[in-house]
């Protein structure tokens, strides 16, 4: 699923292909035994408060950067960062770290994965107030962020943002098309349905002299799905995946969408065949003059030029929805937490969060409402441009086997790309990703 201020390499060079490295430099290391889950990683004293966490790269450098702005509100407490390589190794882990009771105190978690963690008792839930002593509270957070937080009427993740799929785009092929407002934000309403999209795609690719529309999906593992589910839901249609099965989908509107994207890659808008990798060069060096991608690539695009700008995901199909994710703060289990400690790592990230405005700068959108309503953060452009993104946001259901860098994005994406790549029909694709819909419900949580 998964923002950077800083330069990050040449324009093409992907965030996500940076975040492969498996443990930053700097960074506490654990040995051997509690990387396998056998070990223990309590906190060596009373003042340490131990974090794992996937930002590796120039995100791991803004945490580290948050961490020493928020020593001031949790004194005498010392944040010790584990970070571990991103994707299936990290949450395999925290898995095996919480069943043995034995993980940190704290830990970065994807909003999308909680309904593989919560339910099975491998986190413990917050203790909303003692979050509230150190000025953290429920309305401080989107509700469509926050919903997602709670299991049976407890809740077991504190949002750190949101990153959202959201449009790039040039601002001045942008404005020789027609497409911005007199103060130079994207008119949305000229991608309100999927025939005004396209139609504004073909404009735009009249005012760059090249290509209008940059997707990168092909091989990808999960960009299809983010675009696929996101305008899914802007049809408004079910999409209910209760245990066992069967998935409670509209086949017809799945078909439309799917159309839609086939449409969108037909090589008069965006080139049929782009990887992830090809889309964010070309948009980086002015191929192109829009991008679908996700927020965290705002690095990489602001580095090769520093006047871009961004829009929330706009509304084609009727209903508000912005696909997104969340990276969020849990407790993995212990099976006898000292109070006092536990209410050391509550003040500690009830700190970080206020420390929002440094993680802003990356492209995430702070989920600590707080930070997003100073006039510093209104100042952060392109980022004010769509903060209001996360009032609309649609994470992946909440199912065990779904989430950021899960299979089943993979085995979405893959459907997806048989339907845009070598002319599957949507309606048959639809089809298809149904079935593999219901394999996955067939099978019981590996937790």
């Amino acid at each position: 699923m998964t923002g950077i201020p800083a330069p990050v390499g040449p324009p093409g060079l992907s965030r996500r292909r940076l975040l492969g490295t498996a443990l930053t430099s700097g960074a506490a290391l654990l040995g051997a035994a509690a990387l396998s889950g056998c070990g223990s990683a309590q906190a060596s004293d009373a003042s340490t408060v131990r974090l794992w966490d996937l930002f590796s790269g120039a995100d791991g450098g803004l945490l580290n950067d948050m961490v020493r702005a928020a020593r001031p509100d949790m004194p005498g407490t010392r944040i010790e960062r584990t970070v571990l390589e991103w994707g299936t190794p990290y949450y395999t882990k925290l898995a095996m770290a919480s069943a043995g009771g034995r993980g940190p105190e704290v830990a970065v978690a994807h909003m999308s994965r909680l309904a593989s963690y919560a339910p099975t008792g491998l986190l413990d839930p917050w203790d909303l107030d003692v979050l509230a002593e150190y000025g953290v509270g429920r309305d401080d957070f989107a509700d469509a962020v926050w919903a997602r937080t709670q299991y049976r009427g407890h809740t077991y993740a504190v949002p750190l943002d949101t990153h959202p799929f959201i449009v790039f785009f040039h601002p001045e092929p942008a404005a020789k098309a027609g497409l911005l407002t007199p103060d130079g934000v994207l008119d949305t309403e000229a991608f309100s349905s999927p025939d005004r999209f396209l139609a504004a795609g073909r404009e735009l690719a009249k005012a760059s002299g090249r290509q209008g529309i940059a997707f990168g999906y092909v091989t990808d593992t999960a960009q299809g799905w983010r675009l696929f589910y996101g305008l899914y839901r802007q049809t408004g249609g079910a999409f209910d995946l209760p245990a066992g099965g069967p998935a409670e989908v509209d086949v017809d509107r799945m078909a439309e969408v799917i159309a839609f994207m086939a449409k969108l890659v037909d090589g008069r808008v965006n080139p049929k065949r782009l990887d992830y990798p090809a889309a964010i060069a070309a948009f980086a060096n002015r191929q192109t003059a829009m991008i679908l991608s996700g927020e965290w690539e705002l690095g990489t695009f602001r580095t090769a030029d520093k006047n871009v700008s961004a829009a929330p995901f706009p509304t084609v199909f009727g209903t508000p929805a912005v696909y997104a994710d969340s990276h969020s703060f849990v407790l993995p289990r212990h099976p006898d937490p000292d109070p006092e400690h536990r209410r050391r790592t509550h003040r500690a990230v009830a700190a970080l969060l206020k420390a929002g405005q440094i993680w802003a700068t990356a492209g995430h959108i702070p989920a600590y409402g707080p930070v997003t309503r100073t006039c510093a953060y209104a100042r952060l452009q392109p980022q004010a441009h769509y903060a209001k993104a996360q009032d609309h946001v649609v994470l992946d259901p909440s199912v065990w086997f779904a989430g950021a860098g899960s299979d089943f994005q993979n085995a979405m994406s893959q459907v997806l790309q048989q339907a845009l790549l070598d002319g599957l029909a949507p309606d048959r694709a639809a089809r298809a990703m149904v079935q593999r819909l219901n394999t996955f419900l067939s099978k019981p949580s590996p937790a």
